[in-house]
């Protein structure tokens, strides 16, 4: 029997902006039970550019996941071809459409083997969560991240850095290929979650918010409080894109039994 069960939801929300440039996505696989899909992109490039690129990292994702067989294909090399499927498709948009689309990643499959593997590319984040308590998260792959590692910011002062969303590594770029940060974990069990989001969420909370949020409330639930929490706690008017995908794996219920014990005659 089963560890646990997955919950699963998503969010959005338009923010302050004239466009949703976001997208995200859940999948189950066609040819590999068990295995679930969550995606986020982010996309950038201008009015409607970003949305091509973003709309380009589910659709690549969808297609690979449909074909996915866990006895002929590699999780985490699956995901590091999606990356780079998406960035050459993006890349060929930019020419045809006469745009500059760029676009963030974040992908997630929980396998049935009771292991999550997770790939990103930018400044769309993924949260790991035991219980309430944040294990970890994506590193940026942002200037100001670089900054911080190199000692020359803060964690506080790369929070409100005017060249916070400046990225070192999209999913578009022309000058170089993606550099695609894979992750792999053992060992799932019931009470662990994951928060996928783009920055016009996780801006807004700390890790331990976070992990509150989702630990105490179903995956629709605290996809309503977060983006609800995140819009009261913009003030300037100039609210970003917001978007989260929420998986949660909780206990199995309790089967009841169904059967009844009655009196064995004997037989002759």
């Amino acid at each position: 029997m089963s560890q646990y069960k997955i919950e699963a939801g998503t969010g959005q929300h338009i923010g302050d902006r004239k466009e949703q440039q976001d997208r995200t996505a859940l999948f189950a696989a066609p040819r590999a039970p068990g295995y679930v899909m969550a995606v986020i992109a982010d996309g950038m490039g201008g009015l409607s550019g970003g949305a091509l690129a973003a709309e380009q990292v589910i659709r690549t994702a969808k297609q690979a996941f449909d074909h996915f067989s866990p006895q002929t294909d590699d999780v985490g090399k699956m995901l590091e071809t999606i990356a780079h499927d998406a960035h050459t498709i993006i890349k060929l948009t930019a020419f045809s459409s006469e745009k500059n689309p760029h676009s963030t990643m974040v992908l997630l499959v929980i396998c049935p083997d009771r292991s999550a593997v997770w790939a990103h590319v930018g400044d769309s984040r993924l949260y790991r969560f035991d219980g309430p308590n944040c294990a970890e998260r994506t590193v940026d792959h942002s200037y100001v991240e670089l900054m911080v590692r190199e000692g020359k910011l803060s964690r506080e002062e790369a929070k409100n850095h005017r060249l916070s969303n400046v990225l070192v590594n999209a999913l578009g770029s022309h000058d170089r290929d993606p550099q695609v940060t894979l992750r792999r974990y053992e060992g799932l069990k019931a009470g662990d979650a994951f928060l996928l989001c783009s920055d016009g969420l996780w801006h807004y909370f700390s890790d331990a918010e976070l992990g509150a949020a989702v630990a105490m409330n179903s995956p629709r639930q605290a996809s309503e409080m977060l983006i609800n929490k995140a819009r009261e706690r913009t003030t300037d008017g100039a609210g970003d894109n917001c978007t989260l995908a929420i998986v949660k794996l909780v206990e199995p219920p309790v089967e009841a039994k169904t059967y009844s014990v009655g009196k064995m005659k004997r037989a002759v």
